[in-house]
C-alpha cells in the first residue's frame, strides 16, 4: 500500500504557514467586503458568513493540506472532517462541498486518489453533505481538502469574540494529533497513534448538534495554530484572558511520553515563536506542557465557552455521546497575557 506521508515533510494542519508569517501578509491586504458580510478573515473567525435573508446566512470556508497519515482513504476522511469543522464551529450546518486536489500523476494511476475521494465521501454521506464537484491539478506533493458551504441562522452564529468573564471552557476532543502523527512516522506509541487517527477521522457534527441546545457564548475549532494559539485568538477577540488547567486537558495515550522524547512537529516551534509573548506557563509546570499546548492539531475538537450551569450539562451530554470532552479552563479578567497555563 502507498505511504502518503513519504511525499510530504509536514502533514495535516502542521503544514500551515506560521501564524506570525501569515499575519504580516494579511496586515498589508485590504479585503473587499459587502454589507451582507457578517464575519470574515479580519476577525480571525473560522469561516465567513454572508447573510442572504432575515433567517438564513451562508457559511463558507476552505481547507486543504498534505497527508497526516499513510493510508489514502484515512487521509480523505480526515481532510473532509477538518474541512467541515469550520462550519460546525460557527454553529452552522454544512450542505455542500467541492473537492480541492493536487496529486502526482503516478499516485493517481496507482489508485491513491480514488481511495482519498472514497474516504472523503464516507464522511459526506455520514454528515448529509452533497458533493458538487471540484478541481484538480498535478502536484509533486499530495494535497486534498474541500471548499464547504453551510447554512446558519444569522441570530445564532457562534463567533470567537463573545467569551465572557466567568465562562467555563469546554473542549470536545483530546489533544496531541501533531505529536502522535510524528510518533507514527517513527513507528512508536501505536496505541496513542490509533487513538489520534480515530479522533481525526470523526467529524465535529455530534459536538455541534449537542451544543446548539445550549447558550454558547463563543466557539472555535482547534487546528493547526494549537490549543494555546486558538485560545489566544478567542481571548483577544473577546477582550478577556483565559486560563488552562493542564491536569484537565484530555490527551491521547502516551502523548506525554512521546513529547518528552522530542517527537514534536516543526510547526510547534513556529506556534511558540508567534505566541510566546501572549501565553504564560506556570513556573512549576514541566516544560513538556509547552510542546503540548503549542502542538498543531489536525481535525481537532470544538472549544466552547458558556456559563458554568450550561457547561455542566453540555459536558455531561458530550461525554454521553462518547466524546472525550473535558472542562479545561475558565474565562478570566483581561490580564497581561491572553492565556495562562497552570
Amino acid at each position: 500500500m502507498v505511504d502518503l506521508t513519504k511525499y510530504a515533510a509536514k502533514g495535516g494542519c502542521a503544514c500551515k504557514i506560521g501564524p506570525h508569517i501569515l499575519a504580516d501578509v494579511l496586515q498589508q491586504i485590504q479585503m473587499p467586503t459587502h454589507p451582507a458580510v457578517l464575519t470574515d478573515a479580519s476577525g480571525m473567525e473560522d469561516a465567513g458568513v454572508y447573510q442572504i435573508n432575515d433567517n438564513q446566512a451562508l457559511v463558507q470556508t476552505v481547507d486543504f493540506f498534505t497527508p497526516p497519515v499513510a493510508d489514502p482513504r484515512l487521509f480523505g476522511r480526515i481532510a473532509a472532517c477538518n474541512s467541515l469543522s469550520d462550519v460546525y464551529a460557527m454553529g452552522g450546518t454544512p450542505i455542500s462541498a467541492l473537492n480541492i486536489v493536487g496529486f502526482p500523476v503516478s499516485l493517481v494511476k496507482e489508485g491513491a486518489l480514488r481511495e482519498v475521494l472514497n474516504g472523503a465521501n464516507e464522511v459526506l454521506l455520514e454528515t448529509g453533505v452533497a458533493l458538487l464537484g471540484g478541481h484538480s491539478i498535478e502536484n509533486e506533493v499530495p494535497i486534498f481538502g474541500m471548499a464547504v458551504t453551510g447554512l446558519v441562522d444569522p441570530q445564532q452564529i457562534w463567533t470567537n469574540g463573545e467569551a465572557r468573564v466567568g465562562d467555563v471552557v469546554i473542549l470536545s476532543k483530546a489533544i496531541g494529533t501533531g505529536i502522535m502523527n510524528t510518533a507514527a512516522k517513527g513507528g512508536v506509541f501505536p496505541i496513542g497513534v490509533q487513538e489520534a487517527i480515530e479522533s481525526m477521522s470523526r467529524s465535529n457534527r455530534t459536538a455541534r448538534d449537542v451544543a446548539v441546545q445550549f447558550s454558547i457564548h463563543s466557539c472555535t475549532d482547534i487546528t493547526g495554530f494549537s490549543l494555546a494559539g486558538h485560545m489566544c485568538e478567542m481571548a483577544k477577540a473577546s477582550c478577556v484572558s483565559m486560563s488552562i488547567d493542564t491536569q484537565k486537558i484530555p490527551l491521547f495515550t502516551e502523548v506525554l511520553e512521546a513529547a518528552k522524547m522530542g517527537l514534536v512537529p516543526a510547526a510547534t516551534y513556529g506556534n511558540r515563536k508567534a505566541l510566546c509573548d501572549q501565553v504564560e506557563f506556570d513556573d512549576s509546570l514541566d516544560p513538556v506542557w509547552s510542546d503540548i499546548c503549542f502542538d498543531p492539531q489536525t481535525s481537532g475538537g470544538l472549544l466552547f465557552t458558556c456559563t458554568e450551569s450550561d457547561g455542566e450539562q453540555l459536558l455531561s451530554q458530550l461525554q454521553a455521546k462518547g466524546l472525550q470532552a473535558a472542562q479545561i479552563g475558565r474565562v478570566i479578567q483581561q490580564g497581561r497575557k491572553q492565556v495562562y497555563v497552570r
